[in-house]
């Protein structure tokens, strides 16, 4: 399953997707993203020296119009309980963090990734799944999130429009969260936008805008049956592996 070097992957058909549990495999991706789609080659590159997978992968499809409709029908769905992040291979090789960063804080304990994604995505792209910070022993949110985005123009209409708005009845907080080993210095600085605007976000990278919510055969229409291309290795099986299922919604 194994991809060949990029220049050799058909940029265009193959989708990113990043926030992968360890437990994920390459198998588990082709399994799922098959539903969408005749799979090409599913990669996730590994650390040369634990060999665990690195948190991301690539899925290649044979046409580009099944990597949108992934895109669409499985970004934001839970693995193993945690948000994945389905985009692009492009788009996810040209965004980089430029300090657009965003603290929201007075969070209700019911909001959790996705939630704040499909709410702060109407403004811009989003760079990473939104981290809620969550007790590591209960898992429970301690009230307050990061949201990264893409552009400074996304940032300021997110603070502009959601700061004192209400999410989940509690009037949140959103401002331009603190840099790392700073003192009390805060992202949003001229400096940052100024390197901003030498990597300008091309309009193509505006988010879908569309959003999943498991399990996916019941909220959006079926596709045709996939045909298996020769050669290719089979699923294993058209259903979602059990692991998997259990980490859904």
């Amino acid at each position: 399953m194994a991809a060949g070097p990029v220049t050799e992957r058909n940029q265009d058909a193959t989708t990113y997707v990043g926030g992968l549990d360890e437990k994920v495999s390459e198998s588990l991706l082709w399994e799922l993203f098959l539903q969408a789609g005749p799979v090409v080659t599913v990669h996730m590159p590994k650390d040369r020296i634990t060999l665990n997978h690195m948190g991301y992968g690539f899925v290649e499809f044979l046409a580009e119009d099944d990597a949108d409709y992934a895109i669409k029908i499985m970004n934001m769905i839970k693995l193993f309980g945690k948000p994945i992040r389905v985009n692009k291979a492009s788009a996810h090789q040209k965004n980089v963090d430029i300090g657009a960063n965003l603290f929201i804080g007075n969070l209700d304990p019911e909001v959790d990734e996705k939630l704040l994604y499909d709410t702060y995505s109407a403004f811009g792209v989003i760079l990473t799944t939104p981290k809620i910070m969550r007790d590591p022993e209960s898992g429970n949110s301690k009230g307050f999130a990061f949201v990264n985005f893409a552009s400074f123009d996304a940032s300021d209409a997110a603070i502009e429009a959601m700061n004192g708005q209400f999410l989940c009845n509690r009037a949140i907080t959103v401002s331009y969260a603190y840099k790392k080993d700073t003192k009390g210095e805060r992202h949003g600085t001229g400096a940052e936008r100024l390197l901003a605007a030498q990597n300008p976000l091309n309009i193509a990278d505006r988010p879908h805008q569309m959003f999943a919510d498991s399990p996916i055969a019941a909220t959006y229409p079926s596709r045709p049956p996939v045909a298996l291309t020769p050669g290719l290795p089979p699923p294993m099986g058209m259903g979602l592996p059990h692991p998997m299922g259990a980490g859904l919604p």
